[in-house]
């Protein structure tokens, strides 16, 4: 379990999260909506120990970011590393021993070409791939399907569902919120650095009905299309 109390971030005078108190249970799929700038990329940050805060982050665990994969939105690779020598270095971080790195290369990746020279599509299919062969307990998805080919989407949908078979906790956030809909038990709403709202699953359209209203509103009319 990840317990979250009264966390709070700023950067300078933007107050980027304002006293979340949230709770992920093993074995559940969260998502974490919102629109750009709502404070979802800096949460996943600050549960993964690469931002600073006020407040606490609890956990099972003595050092949770150990225990943690995480996958950005544009995942960062040096320049001249090949995809096997990442997959590689991401294990040892773990202590885990892979002898046949390309049997796990579900992706079909061109493993020796440098990292760095992948498509954006292809970078995440590696990154994804990396924080899995590293057999995490908890892992944050940043838009995991932003990108990403159709046929790859239904794959990494499946390794959602597998995941939490496994027992695993995995906060997702997507723009595509379909997405979200087969593969979350609860989303959570933010806004300005806030969770406004929690949905169950049997909730989600009614969710995503609101979310478009509010969304769209009269844009469209406003248009004046002919």
């Amino acid at each position: 379990m990840i317990k979250i109390n009264k966390l709070s971030k700023s950067f300078g005078k933007k107050q980027a999260l304002n006293n979340i108190d949230i709770e992920f249970k093993k074995g559940k799929v969260y998502g974490i909506v919102g629109e750009n700038g709502a404070g979802k990329t800096t949460l996943f940050r600050c549960i993964a120990g690469l931002e600073s805060y006020d407040g606490t982050i609890e956990s099972e665990f003595d050092t949770l970011k150990n225990h943690l994969g995480l996958l950005l939105t544009e995942p960062f690779f040096f320049s001249k590393i090949t995809a096997k020598e990442y997959i590689q270095l991401l294990a040892n971080a773990r202590n885990q021993v892979v002898p046949n790195i390309e049997k796990q290369n579900i992706f079909d990746l061109p493993l020796n070409q440098y990292a760095s020279t992948y498509s954006t599509g292809m970078k995440k299919k590696l990154a994804l791939t990396a924080i899995l062969i590293q057999k995490n307990d908890l892992f944050i998805l940043d838009e995991p399907f932003n990108g990403v080919d159709i046929q790859s989407n239904v794959i990494i949908t499946e390794i959602i569902h597998k995941l939490k078979e496994l027992d695993k906790t995995i906060l997702m956030s997507s723009h595509i919120f379909s997405t979200l809909a087969t593969t979350c038990d609860e989303i959570y709403l933010m806004r300005n650095g806030a969770i406004i709202r929690k949905v169950q699953q049997e909730d989600f359209s009614i969710l995503e009905s609101e979310m478009k209203e509010f969304t769209i509103g009269n844009r469209i009319e406003r248009l004046e299309l002919e």
